[in-house]
């Protein structure tokens, strides 16, 4: 299981959030770059970055700062936020990202996802972002009427590499992973899931490994590692 340590920003500073709400911010780091040497220096070996004003407001608004992580760490990033064409992927991909995460166009624009994912195959992450079991948009400011399995779906075997599911109801509050639920959606469909929202502590990991059927292929760490709660070698233990 694969690790991804998150950098949320937000102003061009490193924080973390509660619901998704950009009101609720803590900051944790005024440098990103800094945060992200410190992840890759603890032995990460991914860093996942999501540009919380960029997912609101529709375009890159944090750009400096993703910049900044590009040039400080040599291990793989993965970028989520305000993404919503095929120009701003092919832009991050050139910048040195290496997987594009696309959320609001994949429940509104579905052709787009397909397009990026023919273009840079394996390089392309589908995030579905779940309120209440309806996966929501916009930087989670909009919900749909579908559930995660169903968007999921709409991109088998079209060459994305992950499928990134967030449980917004356990995002930023500590309160565990939903291991089921993670569970149910990666043994529904044939895109390796990630599975992000309420990490806690190094059990869930161990529960969230030793869970029967489809393997989830890896969890965002958040929170729990910014407060301590989780230290990143027992971490990288537990995940193998």
């Amino acid at each position: 299981m694969i690790l991804y340590p998150a950098i949320d920003l937000k102003d061009g500073q490193c924080v973390r959030v509660l619901h998704g709400d950009l009101d609720t911010a803590t900051v944790f780091n005024n440098s990103p770059a800094d945060q992200a040497r410190q992840w890759a220096d603890a032995g990460f070996h991914w860093i996942h970055v999501v540009d919380l004003n960029g997912a609101v407001q529709g375009k890159a608004v944090n750009e400096k700062a993703v910049e900044a992580i590009l040039e400080a760490v040599s291990v793989p990033v993965q970028l989520g936020g305000g993404i919503r064409s095929i120009r701003d992927v092919e832009r991050w991909i050139e910048a040195g990202v290496s997987r594009v995460i696309l959320g609001t166009v994949a429940v509104t624009q579905p052709e787009i996802v397909r397009e990026a994912a023919r273009l840079w195959p394996e390089q392309i992450a589908v995030s579905v972002d779940v309120r209440g079991g309806k996966v929501a948009t916009q930087g989670w400011t909009e919900s749909s009427d579908l559930d995660a399995v169903t968007v999921a779906k709409r991109f088998e075997d079209v060459g994305v590499g992950a499928l990134i599911i967030t449980d917004i109801d356990r995002d930023g509050t500590v309160m565990g992973f939903n291991v089921e639920a993670f569970g149910a959606i990666a043994d529904a469909v044939a895109i390796p899931v990630i599975a992000a929202g309420g990490l806690a502590s190094v059990e869930d990991i161990v529960k969230l490994k030793a869970r029967k059927g489809t393997e989830v292929a890896g969890a965002v760490l958040g929170r729990a590692l910014y407060n301590g709660a989780i230290v990143p070698a027992e971490a990288l233990q537990a995940a193998g």
